[in-house]
């Protein structure tokens, strides 16, 4: 039988605000932050102890996710706009050019910084992060950008 646990990132504190901007989007084009939650759904079968995977160890493990993306400008480098250098990181969106000092930023393996982006990422870091038990079938990320607005990724690992 499958049983689920469930992390909410906004109850249990497990969360980043950060600023990112999205080229070619009407309203998102502008610098802009958000306070995010990451919340996390695992299914899998009970081990003879009755747990599926322990909390703490899940709960740490994605907030020092979080901890990586706090208070940083989320650079998505696989977007053609980005120019990394030594020092700092050049966006030319929507004819506006916009330089930041590198360690403001953190480089990200994605085209865009959105949500639903940021839920893939943030999944496939916590599975080279955490190795977890035989007994996990499936996980599942939710990135919120707010209350009541986010999206997820889920993977099958068992």
């Amino acid at each position: 039988m499958l049983t689920s646990l469930e992390i909410d990132g906004w109850k249990a504190n497990i969360r980043f605000s950060s600023s990112h901007l999205l080229s070619g989007h009407k309203k998102c084009r502008f610098l802009h932050g958000h306070t995010y939650a990451i919340h996390s759904h695992v299914y899998g079968e009970k081990d003879e102890q009755g747990f599926i995977v322990d909390f703490s160890l899940l709960k740490s493990a994605l907030r020092e996710i979080a901890d990586k993306l706090d208070h940083r400008i989320l650079i998505p480098e696989k977007n053609e706009s980005v120019a990394v250098a030594k020092k700092e990181i050049r966006i030319n969106v929507d004819g506006k050019n916009y330089v930041f000092p590198r360690e403001d930023c953190i480089l990200l393996p994605i085209k865009n910084a959105t949500a639903e982006n940021l839920a893939e990422y943030i999944l496939e870091k916590l599975l080279k992060k955490m190795d977890l038990p035989k007994n996990v079938k499936k996980i599942d990320i939710g990135v919120d950008e707010g209350f009541g607005q986010g999206a997820r990724a889920e993977k099958i690992v068992g």
